[in-house]
């Protein structure tokens, strides 16, 4: 079946999950990549920013768009007590990050961009994720071994330490992966 054949749909990420995440889906896509600065105002609440960056990303390619062509850019941030916890600059950064997360619940927020030449739809998809808490083998083993240094938060649900560690949920599984899948879907249905 094939689940969407409005506009050629073009995605503006690098990211190896929402390419396979929008594969998985059914949808057929290009990829085209820019090296764009990711930069917010100070003072954005952090459960705004995954759209505004996933606007300014659009905003790199909005000239080259063609007729017929929507363009799919979204941002990912992992949000704990109302600060962002954005990716570990190395392992002992990812070790600190997964202890602040261990025990407690955070958001993880998605802002996804649709974009064609004539208009722009931003919409955010938010996710409750629960930690147990996690000891310091299990945070270490994970870190040496997965190296999750290119994920927000310095983890992925969907590897060793989303088995063995998060207790619960409530929203997409798939919007903590990096891109809600069910709700483009239908935001794709509904508005282009």
């Amino acid at each position: 079946m094939e689940v969407y054949n409005k506009y050629k749909l073009v995605l503006a990420s690098a990211s190896p999950r929402r390419q396979q995440l929008m594969r998985d889906a059914g949808f057929e896509f290009e990829i085209r990549l820019k090296d764009i600065e990711e930069t917010y105002p100070e003072g954005l609440a952090a459960e705004e920013v995954p759209g505004y960056l996933a606007r300014l990303k659009a905003g790199a390619f909005r000239e080259e768009l063609k007729d017929g062509e929507l363009l799919v850019t979204a941002d990912t941030v992992v949000c704990l007590e109302g600060r962002i916890l954005g990716k570990p600059a190395d392992e002992a950064d990812a070790v600190r990050m997964l202890r602040e997360l261990s025990g407690k619940r955070h958001t993880v927020v998605t802002g996804v961009c649709l974009t064609t030449r004539e208009r722009q739809h931003v919409f955010s998809s938010l996710t409750d994720v629960y930690f147990k808490s996690l000891s310091e083998e299990e945070i270490a083993y994970y870190v040496e071994r997965y190296r999750p240094l290119d994920k927000a938060g310095a983890y992925g649900i969907q590897e060793w330490i989303g088995y063995i560690g998060i207790e619960r949920i409530e929203g997409s599984f798939y919007n903590v992966m990096g891109l809600p899948v069910q709700r483009l879907y239908e935001v794709l249905k509904s508005e282009f």
